[in-house]
């Protein structure tokens, strides 16, 4: 078993705006941390992580376009994943199969049978895999959690979850084009299907199923974590209805723009109103983030949860905007101000990596997660139908449509090991 003193070495795969944010503070959230290498096929794309990785860590990283070169390196102790969701299981399981620990962010899969193979792949291979949840390393949602599991909310009966998005723009398809000079178009398809280069499928991947689970619920998928973590994690729906549309803007996006969706876990149900519209409705600013001394507005918040239980109802948000439990008359009867978790969350990975502690947000539970999101999808692409879900089995019992959009489609070469 490695010391805590043991240098853990790096590797960033996906170097944009996240996987930027992330790989800088990964690398000094703990001593003895080094990032050896950026993985990135647009050649635009990661020379300021470098830079910034350089000033760091006193050297700066190599620069590979494959991210095979970092799975070859016996030196490389875990990669952090930051592509575009269609990547995100098959650079996983290749990792975990080349003896890597991973980071994967979210959301951590493009389909259920995904979300397994990873699975299969941590356990196959002994590997520690955390995924991009971060909620479950804040110690005020881990608070919450506690409150709820003492029994102060009474019995929990419903449980409403909100990612409502302020920013939808009209949008055009785009006319496909020659493949950019420094774009390696081949690999940033990767597992999705061959198709021409074209900059709205390149900059806009969110709006297409081949790449993407769609940005309200993919971004949603943070505060659906969050709820089932402070339920105590329960386990899959019995059934699952997602209805909704492209509502601001009909044009030919694959994603919709409005989703509102039931799912049945028996005990109680669980809504979700994720869209993308009203500027009115705003994530928490950095002020209640970070401030731990305020708290949002929160029928306006735009990623926020109301927990309604017989005693009372809990208000919860995600990344660091603290919770509030209202009683009779509204009266506050408990509260905790929050704080983003970033940092403790990247410190547990690199904690497990030298430990082998299962860590916070570790794949089987956020495999569960990321399904819900998955069965909202089917849901939807399937003419908004309810569907009933096996969770044993991981299949719908009533809809082989479902079934099939959910095993994907694979490039020859690129496919997701069977694990």
């Amino acid at each position: 078993m490695a010391s805590a003193n043991d240098k853990v070495v790096l590797a960033l795969i996906g170097a944009g705006g996240r996987g930027t944010q992330v790989i800088l503070g990964m690398q000094k959230c703990l001593p003895g941390v080094e990032v050896k290498y950026v993985c990135e096929v647009d050649q635009e794309r990661g020379g300021r992580v470098i830079d910034e990785l350089g000033k760091q860590q006193g050297y700066k990283p190599q620069r590979v376009e494959d991210m095979r070169r970092t799975f070859e390196d016996k030196d490389v102790d875990a990669v952090v994943v930051c592509t575009p969701e269609h990547w995100h299981a098959l650079a996983t399981v290749w990792a975990c199969q080349a003896g890597k620990d991973v980071y994967v962010e979210k959301n951590i899969s493009l389909n259920i049978p995904e979300g397994r193979k990873m699975i299969n792949a941590a356990k196959r291979y002994n590997r520690i895999v955390q995924c991009g949840f971060q909620n479950r390393s804040g110690a005020y949602n881990i608070h919450a959690k506690e409150y709820i599991q003492s029994g102060k909310l009474g019995k929990i009966v419903h449980l409403k979850a909100y990612c409502m998005l302020p920013g939808n723009k009209p949008w055009i398809y785009k006319e496909d084009e020659a493949v950019p000079q420094g774009l390696n178009w081949d690999m940033w398809l990767g597992p999705a299907p061959e198709v021409p280069y074209n900059v709205s499928r390149h900059k806009g991947y969110n709006e297409f199923w081949a790449y993407s689970c769609g940005l309200p619920l993919a971004d949603c998928v943070h505060v659906i974590d969050l709820a089932r973590m402070v339920l105590g994690d329960p386990d899959n729906p019995k059934s699952t209805f997602c209805a909704g549309g492209r509502v601001i803007y009909n044009d030919n996006r694959d994603i919709p723009d409005n989703q509102t969706i039931t799912y049945d876990f028996g005990d109680f149900p669980m809504t979700v109103e994720a869209s993308i519209y009203g500027e009115y409705l705003q994530k928490a600013p950095p002020e209640v983030r970070y401030g731990r001394n305020k708290f949002a507005n929160w029928p306006f918040l735009s990623d926020r949860m109301e927990i309604y239980g017989t005693e009372g109802m809990m208000y919860l948000a995600r990344h660091g905007a603290g919770w509030q439990v209202l009683g009779t008359d509204s009266k506050v009867v408990a509260e905790e101000y929050g704080y983003f978790p970033d940092e403790e969350h990247q410190q547990n990975f690199i904690n497990c990596i030298r430990t082998r502690k299962t860590p916070n947000a570790h794949i089987e539970q956020s495999h569960k997660s990321a399904s819900l999101v998955h069965l909202a999808n089917l849901s939807y692409r399937v003419g908004k139908k309810q569907l009933y879900y096996d969770g044993e089995k991981e299949l719908v019992t009533n809809s082989e449509e479902a079934n099939v959009i959910s095993k994907g489609t694979y490039r020859p070469g690129f496919e997701v090991p069977d694990l």
